[in-house]
């Protein structure tokens, strides 16, 4: 998958008259994926590359930055899951004050038309663009009609009765429900990133932990997690069971939150390379103990029972 990162002066290995599909796709839950299978089944019709197009960072970190962290994924993140999807072109696009300004026919005469050159374009029913939010699929069609581009809008995907939605999966994380948020998101929820240094005082217990920040992302409920973990690059490289402890580390008086990730029976330095943990099963909520002792006693249990969830 190649990613570009600007729509101005675009070679011709980059403007490939792509079919593709746009909006921001933060979880790619199952609505966004129902988009991008549109986008592909489109490519494959017309002989066209599948593309995707979306925004870097969030127009939501643009026009609310001191909200508090929302994404459910990292840029990185969402790039690895659309290329599972079989993308071949991920357009991101940065969101600038500029971009925020373009009226909706301004996007689409200075972006899609001008800029990528795409052939095609696939947004969900719900998909609004341009200054103010003002434009909408209807307004799209009739534009791509006048210059020259394909429109498809997609269905809205339902679960349980509702619309599937970056924000109805927040709030089962929130509430430590990462199975009902698996099944909205068509894969487990996953946060992705460099390992970087702790304080080691995992290895001193018995549990020698992978660190990771959250920062810039939607906190899950805080406690302690049965894990898949992909390590994706380095010597270590392939996937692994484990447990996981998501919070402030209330034991310890820290009060930075942050992801450590225990592995099972695995052995070796996975400092620098790049993790992908998926939260499989919310076991415990965050607890302070009386003593190291007593921890360590409630790690074993913990473990015992990641195991038996993830066998």
């Amino acid at each position: 998958m190649r990613i570009v990162r600007s729509y101005q002066d675009l070679g011709p290995d980059e403007r490939v008259g792509a079919a593709a599909a746009i909006g921001n796709f933060d979880g790619v839950h199952r609505g966004h994926q129902a988009v991008i299978e549109a986008a592909g089944a489109v490519a494959t019709a017309s002989g066209h590359p599948l593309g995707v197009v979306t925004f870097e960072p969030h127009p939501r970190e643009v026009f609310a930055p001191d909200a508090p962290p929302f994404r459910l994924m990292n840029a990185e993140a969402r790039a690895n899951r659309m290329e599972k999807l079989g993308v071949e072109f991920l357009y991101e696009i940065p969101f600038t004050p500029d971009i925020a300004e373009l009226t909706p026919e301004r996007f689409v005469d200075t972006v899609i038309v001008e800029g990528l050159g795409l052939s095609h374009v696939v947004t969900g029913e719900d998909f609004h663009f341009g200054k103010g939010r003002a434009g909408n699929a209807d307004i799209l069609r009739r534009l791509g009609a006048g210059l020259g581009f394909g429109v498809t809008v997609a269905p809205l995907v339902e679960f349980d009765g509702l619309e599937v939605s970056s924000t109805r999966i927040r709030a089962a994380l929130t509430e430590g429900r990462p199975r009902e948020a698996a099944e909205m998101l068509g894969h487990y929820h996953r946060i992705e990133g460099e390992v970087i240094r702790g304080d080691q005082r995992g290895r001193d217990l018995g549990y020698p932990t992978a660190n990771m920040s959250i920062a810039g992302l939607h906190p899950p409920r805080f406690g302690v997690y049965a894990v898949s973990v992909d390590v994706l690059s380095g010597p270590h490289a392939g996937r692994h069971d484990g447990i996981a402890s998501l919070g402030v580390r209330p034991m310890f008086g820290v009060n930075t939150p942050n992801l450590e990730t225990h592995i099972f029976d695995f052995h070796g330095d996975l400092y620098g390379t790049h993790l992908s943990v998926a939260l499989v099963e919310f076991l415990r909520d965050e607890a302070r103990f009386d003593s190291v002792e007593a921890l360590i006693v409630q790690m074993d249990a913990d473990s015992a029972r990641a195991r038996e969830v993830l066998t």
